[in-house]
């Protein structure tokens, strides 16, 4: 028999504990795994928990910010409010600057240094009786001639010009007259002349403006007034819807409009360009009145019974609000009966040329300096 060798048994011993401490390891190691095992089975488990408790948190957290957002809300429209309020406020507070601009604005332009106010009308003139019913006569005051024009009839097409009142007096007037003929007819008795044109309604239109050169005899240029033309003028004076009017200030047109219940508007318009500068609601009303005129930036409003009786002005409006009378001022045209067609202003000669009943009248004016 073979003897054992101690060499060999030496690896065997050693194989084996090594075994033996790769088992003890393996044990270990399964022994920390179920450990970690148990700690993550432990933390799945609280989890759930935990993801509960999240939720509430969450929870508690969108109601707060709801709160909040309702708080931010609240005072922002608060702030808003404030901030409208205070909009409104420099709103107001800047349209008042306007207001007072445009009124300074109103001022240079229609030059203040007016300050002439109407205290009487002293006599009359009955110059001469030619025409119809209804028609106007004046002079032009933006020239230095004395040359008399007149526009018979509410609708027509021909000025008839005279060199001067005398040839304007002669019994064979038309004869000696210049007829100028116009390529657009007139409506109403609201024209006027002023250097050298002839301002006028055309007929069959709303509220056209006419600027006719009376020398050259051709339309120089044309404009609309806008919201004239829908009702007359004057109550008593129908067939004018747009009654045309020169002082010491320019050119103005009046008119009345639904808008306003029948009262006049005042409008002052630039001449060489044709365009509308300002406009006035006044107080003055068309009921019972026959015909009105402007001087020295006041609207004087004549009235009159439907029967003819005594003209009288009942209204006069200051546009610069420097004299406002809205009712009465007590002035009365002397020694007629009658009614008027027109009634115009002349700022160079402080008359007034009126048309009453086919007459061709002068009124002499009494002023006096305003308070």
């Amino acid at each position: 028999m073979k003897k054992e060798d101690p060499g060999e048994r030496i690896p065997a011993v050693r194989l084996k504990k090594r075994l033996e401490k790769c088992n003890q390891d393996m044990l270990e190691y399964v022994e920390e795994f179920r450990e970690f095992s148990r700690m993550v089975l432990s933390r799945l488990t609280g989890l759930s928990t935990d993801k509960a408790e999240v939720k509430r948190e969450v929870e508690n957290l969108l109601t707060r910010v709801e709160h909040a957002q309702r708080d931010i809300d609240y005072f922002g429209s608060v702030m808003d409010s404030n901030a409208c309020v205070e909009v409104h406020e420099d709103l107001l507070k800047e349209q008042l600057l306007e207001e007072a601009e445009e009124k300074k604005r109103l001022k240079v332009m229609l030059n203040a240094s007016c300050d002439l106010m109407l205290e009487g009308i002293r006599s009359l003139k009955v110059v001469k009786k030619t025409g119809g019913k209804h028609g106007s006569w004046m002079k032009d005051p933006g020239k230095k001639h004395n040359k008399i024009y007149l526009l018979s009839g509410s609708v027509n097409n021909v000025i008839l010009e005279f060199a001067n009142i005398m040839t304007f007096l002669e019994n064979n007037q038309t004869l000696k007259a210049r007829r100028v003929p116009l390529p657009l007819p007139w409506e109403g008795t609201g024209h006027i002349i002023y250097q050298g044109f002839l301002f006028y309604h055309r007929h069959g239109s709303l509220n056209e403006i006419v600027k006719f050169n009376i020398h050259r005899r051709s339309v120089a240029d044309q404009m609309l007034l806008p919201g004239a033309g829908r009702i007359p003028a004057y109550q008593l004076s129908p067939q004018t819807k747009i009654d045309l009017a020169v002082d010491e200030q320019g050119l103005w047109a009046l008119h009345a409009e639904p808008e306003t219940e029948g009262n006049i508007v005042i409008t002052k318009f630039n001449a060489a360009a044709m365009v509308v500068e300002h406009s006035w609601d006044t107080p003055c009303s068309t009921q019972g009145a026959e015909a009105a005129f402007m001087a020295c930036n006041t609207l004087h409003v004549v009235h009159n019974s439907p029967s003819g009786g005594s003209s009288h002005i009942q209204c006069v409006y200051n546009v610069l609000g420097a004299l406002n009378a809205h009712t009465n001022p007590g002035l009365h045209f002397p020694k007629r009966q009658g009614g008027h067609s027109t009634v115009h202003y002349n700022p160079k000669e402080k008359q007034l040329f009126a048309w009453g009943d086919g007459s061709q009248i002068l009124y002499k004016l009494h002023t006096k300096q305003k308070v």
